[in-house]
């Protein structure tokens, strides 16, 4: 799905000329959120000279269906990187609207200040070093802090938070740059902006989307007010601030606000009317948070008289606007989920004959980690399936942009898809699951439980399976014989199934190793390791691709491996043979002398010794060619896996050449 589908603005003539009096090219940093998407479709509707930057776009669901000559990977904390990029593209139009720390799950401070202030002064260098005609900056009224009662620019400034100081800083440099050197530059203190493409865990979409189901969110104090500005007027402010501001006032903090105080009783009775809700507000249900004050409003003089510029939507124009966009985004939004947490989860399937499991395992992972908080990412290795899980996955990840798909060119097994996902994954943990619905997904809560504890790698112990009595009792004595063999610790009945660090992971793919047989790597890399026990059921759909054969010679991949005791035992064989052939020789001697001629005969027991010395050689023989047969593997130095397409950010990269561009992205990406 495209995102200019679902993307429209209420921008006049007036606006939209002021767009194309803009200089070029543009740069909107920050256009992976909420502001800065709005921003950037707006702009792009009307020109193409347009860049959207942020630290990962192609993975941002605002900007889906963006050309990608027009998404720049930029980390405004690297200023080397940062000023090649400006050198490349020599913007003349600059919009800040990076950010970090205005939401609560948002607490790194270290990480608040750095992008908020060491960012904005790169940016301010950058930019000034090769020349701009307007750099904008979002600024927040936050600045303001306890003094937010209609504060006039000029005001006092009580920051009540990191992410406020850390603002403050930032309209300080402004103020230098602008005032001592003459840069053309401006901060916005924008109020509480509201409308598409908001975070959902924010009050205006939590009252939208709780409002069609005729409901109340939860809410704090009736009291506690907010400045509610639409995002069409407040982008529009900025374009302006470009033409205007920055010229004839350089270096200026400017309030973008209505100067009309909202109350939540005022939402609340607004909803009640729009949404025709029965049920009573449930205020104070919820505590209020550090930055809920009862006066929050902005004045809006300054505004008028720098700018020209003041706000034309109400907020029940503003609020109506919004809920016909979240009804017709409905089908793009049903995918999307605000972690409250900042690491992120990768989960990795190994997928053959697998097609039908698929879209399940897609809908359980997708409640696990939307409830677990975390950000996540799910990978589907097609591993050369002659059913279509390549098209299963394909479909999946045109609609989410949380999945990414891999289609390999051959069956290499699931060792090798694992791997093949782990190379490309960019969580703070990895989980390994098979894609036939026998490791259970809501297991993962558990996993991520221990993870929380500090344990580095979480794996799966299966107390039970469901399988015949035979198999059941073979996968137990493997695991044990395994144990008993390995010279590392080894968990019994643990399968791949399993949470990683990704500390471990990065290890793991160090490894040179071409014949990889994991859950004996992830014991071997150590660390802080511990199990949770589970039930494994039969898979979703069809039979197992295990049979006797096949687990016999993982049973060998895993022995041969991690132990050379097998080696050792022939040696301890050869020297016992050896010994009972020289019991037997001085037997047969002094047998010879006392019983003449009985004490020769012995042809059976010469039948019997030469089968049973030829049995032990050629297992002896065959144990030592399995090992050989290992070293040959690994000396060919053949790929593990060879990538034929890859699915990633709804689109489809099947050619060498762009294969390669996008795992290279994916990797900078990561970094």
């Amino acid at each position: 799905m495209n995102s200019e589908i679902i993307y429209r603005n209420i921008w006049m003539d007036k606006q939209i000329d002021e767009v194309r009096q803009l200089s070029g090219p543009i740069l909107v940093i920050g256009a992976s959120g909420f502001i800065g998407a709005n921003l950037f479709h707006g702009i792009n509707q009307i020109r193409n000279d347009v860049y959207a930057c942020s630290r990962n776009p192609q993975k941002s669901w605002r900007l889906a269906g963006v050309a990608n000559k027009q998404l720049v990977n930029l980390d405004i904390i690297d200023y080397e990187i940062l000023q090649r990029i400006i050198k490349k593209l020599k913007p003349q139009t600059v919009f800040n609207l990076a950010a970090y720390g205005a939401y609560s799950r948002q607490s790194n401070v270290e990480k608040i200040h750095f992008t908020n202030y060491i960012g904005t002064l790169n940016l301010l260098r950058a930019v000034s070093e090769y020349g701009c005609t307007a750099f904008v900056q979002a600024g927040t009224s936050s600045e303001y802090g306890t003094n937010c009662s209609g504060p006039k620019e000029l005001s006092e400034l009580i920051p009540n938070s990191d992410y406020a100081v850390s603002k403050v800083g930032a309209s300080y440099l402004i103020k230098y740059f602008g005032k001592i050197h003459n840069f053309p530059c401006v901060n916005l203190r924008m109020f509480s902006v509201y409308g598409p493409w908001e975070e959902r865990d924010r009050f205006i979409p939590s009252v939208i989307s709780h409002g069609l189901r005729g409901k109340y969110p939860n809410l704090v104090e009736k009291d506690i007010s907010r400045d509610f500005v639409y995002v069409d007027d407040c982008t529009s402010s900025i374009v302006t601030a470009a033409l205007t501001a920055c010229r004839i006032n350089p270096g200026a903090s400017i309030n973008i606000a209505t100067g009309i105080k909202t109350t939540i009783e005022d939402v609340a009775d607004l909803s009640r009317k729009l949404f025709n809700i029965k049920e009573e507000p449930r205020f104070s249900s919820m505590p209020n948070r550090k930055w809920d004050l009862s006066d929050w409003y902005g004045d809006t003089e300054e505004a008028k008289k720098i700018l020209g510029w003041q706000a034309v939507t109400s907020f029940e124009q503003g609020l109506k606007l919004s809920i016909e966009w979240e009804k017709e985004a409905s089908h793009k939004l049903k995918y999307i989920s605000v972690p409250a947490k900042e690491k992120k989860i990768s989960c990795i399937l190994a997928c053959y004959k697998d097609n039908q499991a698929i879209p399940i395992m897609y809908e359980r992972l997708t409640k696990v980690f939307s409830e677990s908080g975390y950000d996540y990412e799910i990978i589907f290795i097609n591993d050369c399936s002659p059913f279509n899980d390549e098209a299963v996955i394909a479909q999946l990840a045109v609609n989410d942009t949380h999945v990414l798909g891999i289609s390999h060119s051959r069956n290499f097994g699931s060792q090798s898809a694992f791997l093949s996902g782990m190379e490309l994954s960019s969580g703070d943990a990895v989980v390994l699951m098979d894609g036939d619905g026998q490791d259970p997904p809501e297991v993962i809560d558990e996993f991520i439980k221990k993870w929380e504890e500090g344990y580095d790698i979480v794996y799966g112990q299966r107390v039970k399976r469901e399988a015949s009595f035979v198999m059941q009792l073979s996968y137990k004595l493997f695991y044990r014989l395994f144990k008993n063999l390995s010279e590392v610790k080894i968990p019994v009945d643990a399968g791949d199934f399993s949470l990683i660090n990704r500390k471990a992971v990065d290890q793991i793919l160090s490894f040179n190793e071409k014949d990889v047989f994991l859950r004996g790597l992830r014991a071997w890399v150590g660390f802080k390791q511990t199990g949770v026990e589970y039930h494994r059921p039969e898979r979703l759909f069809g039979r197992s691709t295990n049979n006797l054969l096949k687990n016999i010679w993982w049973a060998k991949k895993g022995i041969f491996s991690f132990s050379t005791k097998p080696l050792q035992y022939i040696q301890a064989i050869g020297v016992a043979v050896f010994i009972v052939t020289l019991g037997l020789s001085i037997f047969y001697i002094i047998n010879y002398f006392i019983n003449p001629p009985q004490g020769a005969r012995g042809i059976t027991t010469i039948i019997f010794l030469i089968l049973g010395l030829g049995g032990v050689q050629l297992i002896s023989i065959s144990i030592l060619g399995d090992y050989i047969g290992k070293i040959i593997e690994e000396v060919k130095n053949r790929p593990k896996y060879i990538r034929d397409k890859i699915i990633y950010n709804s689109k489809v990269y099947a050619s060498p050449k762009d294969i390669t561009k996008v795992i290279n992205e994916i990797q900078a990406n990561k970094e």
